[in-house]
């Protein structure tokens, strides 16, 4: 592995980019900034759908991130083929999101560097993150939690990779 790179860019996907995306990229960008790691990395967010392009997070998204202490301040937008090409790591967030994406991807941009959110999780691996758009706030919790075991083994697995 390269590690002379002056960042490594990473990208999280899931469907509208409001609710499950812009947590990851919030809670990772914080458990990044504790690790003192912040010039290391690019850190994005994006859907594979635009009907929310240009909205901020679902405002109950924000408020359960909040309480934990993340701030939520992206925009939403569509994953385009710029994306596959910058983006080092393209981590969806369901399985959903994951065939999106590969169908999405003709040239085999992403080759290499898709793959999904649970891979890094401690606990809930093999799981897909859910959408709590349709939930109740024990849906937005969830997703919370899974959310940021995945983001700790995901800096854990980068740390080791880029020996930083």
């Amino acid at each position: 592995m390269n590690t002379d790179r002056t960042s490594i860019n990473i990208i999280f996907v899931c469907t509208g980019n409001i609710c499950r995306s812009p947590s990851a990229e919030g809670i990772f960008k914080s458990i990044v900034a504790e690790n003192g790691l912040e010039d290391r990395f690019n850190i994005d967010s994006a859907g594979t759908d635009s009907y929310h392009n240009g909205e901020a997070a679902d405002s109950r998204m924000r408020k359960h991130a909040g309480k934990r202490g993340y701030s939520l301040t992206s925009r939403s937008r569509k994953l385009n083929h710029d994306d596959l090409e910058k983006f080092d790591y393209i981590i969806a967030m369901d399985y959903g999101n994951y065939q999106q994406i590969s169908r999405y991807d003709r040239k085999g941009l992403a080759d290499g560097k898709l793959c999904m959110m649970n891979d890094f999780s401690a606990v809930f691996e093999g799981l897909d993150v859910p959408d709590p758009w349709y939930g109740g706030p024990d849906g937005f919790e969830t997703v919370l939690d899974m959310l940021e075991d995945g983001c700790r083994g995901l800096l854990e697995y980068l740390k080791k990779e880029y020996e930083l």
